[in-house]
């Protein structure tokens, strides 16, 4: 699972000459009389003064994937703001909306589709989910991930990154008073998820920050802890606060099945309605429990690290033993030709879930190389160890961890996406199709299995059925959560019965579900549509299909939704046709 962050684009924007308050008014009739190639440098201006835009106004976001100009910032949560970004971008879209595009080469017209959908994603968030007033983990996220992105890379001196810490720790009670007066339709499920990110927070600013108070002076010290302690306080009052609001809170508002079609086409460009997605879902989950039922021992497919040659005695060397077996994957990749692996690669690290994110983050996350980022390293972040723990991610990692790690790892999200964040088209590098993304690590898991790389009949096999089982009941839960079919515990309980997960992990499952709509289906979704990719790829290519190549040629052109890649590889515009009618 990726973690899910903005992301700004374009190695030199730290250059103010890049950054525009505003994107230049372009009428849509000039367009008539330009040039096809001309019109198309024209969307690549307007996208690049977007992305500069949206680099300033989301600073958080910015220095959560390697842009640290504004590190002292907080995003600006007041009413007035709010409604200035949501105007900015309705006004782009619609310009965008009015290009005259028939006569433009291939590559044009994908890049103009590309950014089309970027905008109709923030768009869609603005007039149908309104998230900032309806959503309390708007405000908690956004403290929690300012300090986060400070901490995990090494990107300045401890000095300066405290600095830059202190600045934003003193912006979070107004914040925190803007989140209460924004929140008109809270919802309580978003609301008990914050509360409890709230509350959690604690150990990532005593513990986890502290360790930048190395070179500051005396009243710089004095400073971040004043600034760190008026910051919990806030924190906690905010908790304490919608607490107090829970009972006039409705339990759940889902966007109803109209606007989730909208999305998946409009946004995701997928050439499939909600209905069928769901329809995939079930076919899958039916094949994959069987599946788990034709092993010799179905039991295999529920982790038990009672079965693991060793037990790691504590957090560290679980840690250590986790990143270690990366090598012999890496090296399995290598001797069967399976997928280039680009000299640039940087070091891939297991690291230890902050207790603020395991409300809605059960298995921990991703977080790969920003794309402004100087420092190619990746991160997992897996639960607190404990080896009599119940949580599937964690049974699993002790017994073996390689399924995960492909997944999270090598050959998936890490590799894929520091691909394509070397990208040299800005729009295409500037696009995170979570379909493709999580649909890619998905297809690594079996595609691994299916190569060699796990014995017969072991519990790394049963692993991969049953991942794949309930990525199959991730679909169900979130086309019925959110088109509002199902309530938030009848989501946990088909986690729990059609997807075989325990409790813990199906509650934090349908939180994440309730709380991100529509990435839930990205796994087997995309999966799927590789899948069918990979069967017409092999047709066309004959005699010369080799499927390393098949990886290389699918990877190489970033985080892109399929339909726009069946186009690229096969010169097959049916699927982009069908997303976009």
């Amino acid at each position: 699972m990726v973690a899910q962050s903005p992301a700004p684009r374009n190695p030199d924007v730290s250059n103010k000459a890049l950054i525009t308050k505003s994107t230049p008014s372009i009428d849509a009739n000039v367009f008539k009389s330009q040039s096809a190639a001309a019109a198309a440098a024209a969307l690549r201006k307007m996208a690049d003064d977007y992305y500069a835009w949206r680099n300033e106004n989301y600073p958080v976001r910015s220095s959560d994937t390697g842009l640290h100009t504004w590190d002292d910032r907080l995003t600006d949560y007041s009413s007035a703001k709010i409604a200035e970004r949501a105007h900015h971008v309705r006004s782009l879209l619609e310009k965008v909306r009015a290009m005259k595009t028939d006569s433009w080469p291939k590559d044009a017209r994908i890049d103009w589709i590309l950014f089309r959908a970027q905008l109709e994603d923030v768009d869609f968030s603005n007039r149908i989910l309104k998230f900032e007033h309806t959503n309390p983990q708007v405000y908690t996220g956004e403290c929690t991930n300012a300090i986060f992105s400070l901490l995990k890379k090494e990107y300045d001196t401890p000095r300066k990154r405290a600095l830059a810490a202190t600045a934003r720790l003193k912006k979070m009670p107004s914040l925190l008073k803007q989140g209460p007066s924004n929140l008109q339709s809270p919802v309580k499920l978003y609301a008990q998820l914050a509360i409890q990110s709230a509350r959690s927070i604690d150990p990532l600013l005593n513990k986890s920050l502290m360790a930048l108070d190395v070179d500051l002076a005396p009243n710089e010290h004095e400073d971040l802890i004043k600034a760190r302690d008026a910051a919990l306080a806030s924190l906690h009052s905010y908790a304490d606060e919608l607490e107090k609001r829970l009972p006039q809170m409705v339990d759940f508002s889902p966007m109803g099945e109209a606007n989730y079609n909208y999305y998946l086409k409009h946004v995701l460009l997928l050439p499939l309605n909600g209905s069928e997605v769901e329809t995939i879902g079930r076919a899958e989950l039916a094949r994959y429990r069987a599946l788990e039922a034709l092993l010799p021992d179905p039991k295999l497919a529920d982790p038990d690290p009672k079965r693991a040659a060793h037990i790691p005695p504590d957090q560290e060397l679980f840690l250590k033993a986790y990143e270690s077996r990366e090598a012999e994957m890496i090296s399995f990749l290598k001797e069967h030709n399976l997928i280039t692996l680009p000299g640039y690669l940087g070091p891939f690290q297991i690291r230890q879930l902050p207790d603020a994110f395991k409300p809605t983050s059960p298995g921990g996350f991703m977080n790969p190389p920003g794309v402004y980022d100087k420092d190619p390293t990746g991160f997992f972040f897996i639960p607190t160890y404990n080896p009599e723990s119940k949580n599937f991610y964690i049974r699993a990692a002790i017994e073996d961890p390689r399924p995960i790690l492909g997944h999270e790892g090598i050959p998936g999200h890490f590799l894929q996406l520091s691909i394509a964040n070397h990208l040299s088209d800005e729009i295409r590098r500037q696009h995170e199709d979570s379909v493709f993304v999580e649909g890619w690590a998905l297809y690594g898991e079996e595609m691994l299995m299916r190569t060699g790389l796990y014995p017969n009949n072991s519990p790394a096999q049963g692993q991969i059925l049953r991942l794949s089982r309930y990525r199959a009941a991730r679909i169900g839960v979130d086309v019925n959560l959110h088109t509002g079919r199902w309530s938030f515990e009848q989501a946990v309980k088909y986690f729990m019965d059609a997807g075989g997960l325990d409790r813990e992990a199906a509650e934090g499952e349908a939180a994440g579900a309730a709380s991100s709509p529509t990435q839930k289906i990205s796994y087997l979704t995309g999966k799927w549509q590789i899948m069918n990719l990979l069967g017409r790829y092999k047709d066309r290519q004959g005699e010369n299909f080799r499927l390393g190549q098949f990886h290389d040629d699918l990877v190489k052109n970033g985080s892109l939704p399929i339909s726009v890649i069946e186009w690229l590889l096969l010169d097959d515009p049916a699927a982009i046709q069908q997303a976009t009618k």
